[in-house]
């Protein structure tokens, strides 16, 4: 990236978003460092950013593409791309498709969800028909039924499956249960959604010969943020450049980090949109640099994926780390925290996904609830206290694990308490 390429978008979103333009008021009218700026404040942008009369865009919305995105505010929003931007944004990707292990003639097939706004299916398709390797698309979607899926990736002999964690996971779990054997599925590229061990035990047994990476790192609302980086840990990638510049900033300080090793939260400016102008733009996530080569860093997960429970503040980590501490023998496929209230208290109920007919449940829930407790003290003793209820476990099928009814991915947390 040049100095010049940056003060250009900056200057650029000055002049023509009212909403850049009041961000960046108090500063000096030449500005060509990212660290000069101020980071968007994810309330103010998507409060600027209305369908209509939107004072982040840079021009009118003549000319375009309407995405829906939960940003990472919860509530869906609207993200423009012009023609150009798209082209650009699936070229990228799609070069960055190769390194995920995809070969001339590759039959993939699209399990990403399609319709209402969402952009996950189209913009792999159109990644996959822009990559620099010849391949054949198969675009059967999320949304599809199991039924008709399995037959169809059987038929067309798939080699590469892509779709979110939750997806895969759940096309896995028919694929055991029933018997069929997909032979032929040599790649799984999972995105959307962190991918965790439970998880991977599933789709090995599904698919054991088959690999499974990260299709890559971006988001309709942040737009590119990572490539994969070959390699045994698929959380790492490298930056979109010269397309995107990835910052990670101090929690505390807000300061950007440079030093392998130091979590941070992911922060994106995007050099090629200009009608939706991206300049240092929280993406929702925590990551650290690995010093591994030039850009390379490891994504941590989500920077607020938790909840609270009474007093007890808990993180989806802590809960999978716990799973994975008392699951010796890898029986657990999936998890969700869901919260409840009831008797005037809070209550947190972990809900785990395993085989049918599975013994030893008892076991393995005091194990999990003890493993959880230990490394998250003050939930026992607001129990003691009487501020919350008991810990406990309730099973599942991976199947009946509650997931984004548009997206198709794994609601981590469910809160079910009641609200006025």
């Amino acid at each position: 990236m040049s100095a010049q390429q940056l003060s250009d978008l900056i200057r650029f979103a000055r002049h023509n978003s009212p909403y850049y333009r009041d961000l960046y008021a108090s500063l000096p009218a030449h500005v060509d460092r990212l660290a000069d700026l101020p980071v968007v404040d994810q309330q103010d942008f998507w409060a600027a950013n209305a369908l209509h009369d939107s004072r982040v865009l840079t021009g009118p919305l003549s000319e375009a593409t309407v995405y829906k995105t939960g940003g990472t505010t919860g509530s869906p929003k609207f993200s423009v791309y012009t023609r150009d931007e798209w082209r650009t944004f699936v070229t990228a990707f799609g070069e960055g498709l190769v390194d995920t292990g995809l070969r001339p003639g590759h039959r993939v097939g699209d399990l990403f969800y399609a319709g209402e706004l969402y952009a996950s299916f189209l913009f792999v398709l159109d990644s996959l028909a822009h990559a620099p390797v010849d391949n054949v698309r198969l675009p059967i979607g999320g949304g599809a039924p199991l039924e008709s899926t399995i037959p169809a990736l059987r038929d067309l002999g798939a080699q590469v499956l892509t779709g979110t964690t939750t997806t895969l996971c759940r096309l896995a779990e028919e694929v055991v249960s029933s018997g069929v054997r997909l032979g032929s599925v040599e790649l799984l590229l999972f995105g959307g959604e962190a991918l965790f061990d439970d998880q991977r035990r599933l789709l090995a047994a599904a698919f054991p010969g088959a690999e499974v990476r990260s299709v890559g790192y971006a988001s309709v609302d942040a737009g590119l943020l990572g490539r994969p980086v070959p390699g045994p840990d698929a959380r790492v990638h490298r930056a979109f450049t010269p397309y995107a510049v990835v910052e990670i900033l101090d929690d505390s300080t807000g300061e950007p980090i440079t030093e392998p090793g130091r979590p941070g939260r992911v922060v994106v400016t995007s050099l090629f949109r200009r009608l939706m102008p991206i300049i240092r733009y929280p993406a929702g996530d925590r990551a650290e640099w690995t010093g591994t080569g030039p850009g390379h860093f490891r994504i941590l997960g989500r920077a607020e994926e938790g909840v609270r429970v009474g007093p007890v503040s808990l993180y989806t980590q802590d809960a999978q780390d716990a799973v994975a501490a008392a699951d010796t023998e890898g029986r657990v496929v999936g998890m969700q925290l869901v919260v409840r209230r009831w008797d005037g208290r809070d209550g947190l109920v972990l809900r785990l996904a395993t085989a049918p007919g599975e013994d030893g449940r008892e076991a393995l829930a005091e194990a999990v609830v003890t493993e959880l407790e230990t490394v998250r003290p003050l939930y026992p003793d607001s129990v003691r206290a009487g501020f919350v209820h008991p810990l406990s476990v309730e099973w599942a099928r991976h199947r009946d694990l509650a997931v984004n009814p548009r997206s198709g991915k794994l609601v981590r947390v469910l809160d079910e308490r009641p609200t006025a």
